[in-house]
């Protein structure tokens, strides 16, 4: 038997043990939802409505709402995240002296490792009141007639502080990922290019179009992290339910939805299995963004073979 074999061998136990644990963790979700579906049907995901009672018939429920906030704040993350993880990337290979860079890396891994908690008391107590003041109220003042602008920012707790936290805590995960990649560009494409009288800022430029993957991998990372995040956000958003594209309103995320009423969720007859349903959502739309990523990197590798 070749040793290629064992491993093969020895690997597929853990291979179909990660994907029983995978698959049950799903079953128990949708098991525990079975009962708001049969109550609901299609309307626990498409209506904006949270009203508990003591008598389970008066019970309704909605997260339409937490839904799009979740699915807001992610993307308000990503917009921010990205831009600023590519030029950290770039500034840390090409452009910082060896001492700075690599106080720069280890500071970024640092936040990487930082408890969430410590983000979510810091975006309470110094980046809210720094964006309702510097920010929001500014925006507000002058470019009201904007919809995205025309909230009153009058405590700062909104979507767009979520986001802009958000941002701030995946930066370094999106950041380590493009600074490894863009690092591991042969050499001797650098030399290609400036051989052909490119500047320095067309050689970047070009350089990146070849760490495209690590892009596409880093969204994919980013939204996740984002998307699932639960103490940090509920400090900050708001947890109200709103639904609105403005970016200082008030709203709610499914992790904080769930985080915040989970734990007298058992005292009313159909929340635990709503919860549970906000659960299963967050994961479909998390594997949904998944497939898009993968399919984004086989269309890429397609045309680089062709």
């Amino acid at each position: 038997m070749r040793r290629r074999d064992a491993f093969d061998y020895m690997a597929l136990p853990v291979v179909l043990l990660v994907f029983l644990l995978f698959a049950g963790m799903l079953l128990v979700f949708f098991t525990n939802a079975v009962p708001a579906f049969h109550r609901y049907g299609i309307d626990v995901y498409i209506k904006n409505v949270w009203k508990a009672a003591e008598v389970p018939e008066e019970e309704v429920y909605g997260i339409a709402a937490a839904i799009w906030g979740s699915v807001y704040t992610s993307v308000i993350a990503i917009l921010i995240s990205l831009p600023v993880s590519i030029a950290f990337s770039v500034f840390v290979v090409d452009y910082a002296p060896k001492r700075i860079k690599n106080a720069l890396i280890v500071m970024s891994d640092v936040m990487a490792g930082l408890p969430t908690i410590i983000y979510g008391i810091w975006g309470a107590f110094v980046l809210v009141p720094f964006l309702r003041d510097y920010i929001m109220t500014p925006l507000y003042n002058h470019l009201s007639f904007i919809p995205l602008f025309n909230y009153p920012p009058v405590g700062g707790y909104s979507y767009f502080s979520a986001g802009v936290l958000l941002a701030i805590m995946v930066t370094p995960f999106v950041s380590a990922v493009l600074r490894e990649a863009y690092s591991m560009i042969p050499f001797t494409y650098r030399e290609a290019v400036y051989a052909l009288g490119a500047t320095r800022y067309e050689a970047t430029k070009i350089l990146l179009g070849y760490i495209k993957p690590a892009m596409v991998s880093g969204v994919i990372l980013a939204f996740g992290r984002a998307i699932g995040e639960t103490v940090a956000v509920s400090l900050v958003i708001g947890n109200t339910f709103n639904m609105t594209f403005k970016l200082f309103a008030p709203g709610y995320t499914i992790s904080s939805l769930i985080a915040n009423q989970f734990g007298n969720a058992f005292i009313y007859g159909y929340m635990t299995p709503v919860l549970f349903a906000a659960g299963l959502a967050l994961f479909l739309i998390g594997f949904a963004v998944n497939l898009l990523g993968i399919r984004t990197l086989r269309r890429w590798e397609e045309n680089v073979q062709l």
